[in-house]
């Protein structure tokens, strides 16, 4: 929980959607990357 509070990212908007840009130098970016394509995967309930 600690690294994903202290995450070095922007909260960006454009083409009304919202986006957070993670720093690519920041050792846990790639994995935040993932965990949130994951949650994207996931069927929102009916």
């Amino acid at each position: 929980r600690y690294r994903l509070l202290h995450t070095a990212a922007r909260i960006t908007r454009g083409q009304r959607r919202i986006y957070l840009r993670l720093a690519k130098n920041w050792p846990w970016a790639l994995a935040l990357a993932r965990a949130f394509t994951q949650l994207r995967l996931i069927p929102l309930p009916i």
